[in-house]
């Protein structure tokens, strides 16, 4: 329990091995970052679903806004520390979530910081932007609907294709298919409405940049140079706010390097850890 609520966890690995506890993106769960962990067998990997979304209750305690969920991320390295601090990953949403955990923390208990495609800065201010005001206005409206209108509006499988189709970049057809069903899958397995749009507001209007100047342990950017959500130009002047950070930037994929790229993610992951575990 954290937070007041039941929070799933997936544990991947040998229990003596150097440990990773990766924090998945908006509207996923734990089966979207199990391509990058297929390819970490030497690694301990920690995966729960956030609250509100997989098999994870919502938060009793606290809104499901970027402050409730750091708060949760800093209980949950509490409650899964090992004899050896982990590291702290996450995955677009998921990495505005790790970056307000660790960020002012002046003894963090982690040995280091991954960020997957991050979210440099606001989806509200972004290349996108008027996409992303249009997605705006019809969360708005889910949330005016009766209860059970606004869900299934929120849960219609138009709407997660629909968001499928922008992320996806890979020009191979099977790949494009496979992603697709990935997200028809799991991309509507949220617990409930509320909890979905104060999710949705905290991805949108919440950005790495605003926490990055805070955060002292060393960190690694993992980025895609077609990612139109978290643009390779954001990602450069990202990097320069941390404190002690590099990235790296992978060719030829965009925002879903955990399905498009993901040995490459792995490999720039292991070789991070292996670094500051030494």
């Amino acid at each position: 329990m954290l937070r007041g609520a039941l929070t799933r966890l997936w544990v991947y690995g040998r229990d003596d091995a150097p440990c990773v506890v990766f924090l998945h993106g908006y509207r996923g769960d734990h089966h979207g970052l199990e391509p990058i962990i297929a390819h970490l067998p030497a690694l301990r990997v920690v995966v729960p679903d956030l609250p509100g979304f997989g098999r994870s209750q919502p938060l009793t305690t606290g809104r499901h806004d970027v402050a409730g969920y750091a708060r949760w991320a800093r209980d949950l390295l509490a409650a899964v520390a090992t004899e050896h601090r982990p590291v702290l990953a996450g995955h677009s949403f998921g990495s505005i979530v790790a970056a307000a955990a660790l960020a002012g923390q002046e003894r963090p208990p982690v040995r280091g910081l991954v960020l997957v495609n991050p979210i440099a800065r606001s989806a509200l201010r972004g290349r996108h932007r008027l996409t992303v005001r249009g997605t705006v206005l019809l969360h708005r409206l889910a949330g005016r609907l009766p209860e059970r209108a606004g869900t299934w509006v929120l849960r219609h499988p138009v709407l997660t294709r629909g968001a499928s189709i922008l992320m996806v970049t890979t020009p191979d057809p099977g790949l494009r298919r496979w992603i697709h069903d990935e997200h028809d899958r799991h991309f509507s397995s949220f617990a409930d409405r509320r909890t979905l749009l104060d999710a949705f507001d905290a991805s949108v209007s919440g950005e790495v940049a605003s926490f990055a100047p805070h955060v002292t342990t060393p960190t690694l950017l993992v980025a895609g140079d077609r990612d139109g959500v978290a643009p390779p130009a954001d990602q450069h002047a990202l990097v320069r706010l941390f404190p002690d950070a590099r990235l790296v930037m992978l060719p030829r994929v965009g925002h879903l390097t955990h399905y498009e790229a993901p040995d490459e993610v792995a490999r720039a992951l292991v070789d991070f850890v292996e670094g500051v575990s030494g």
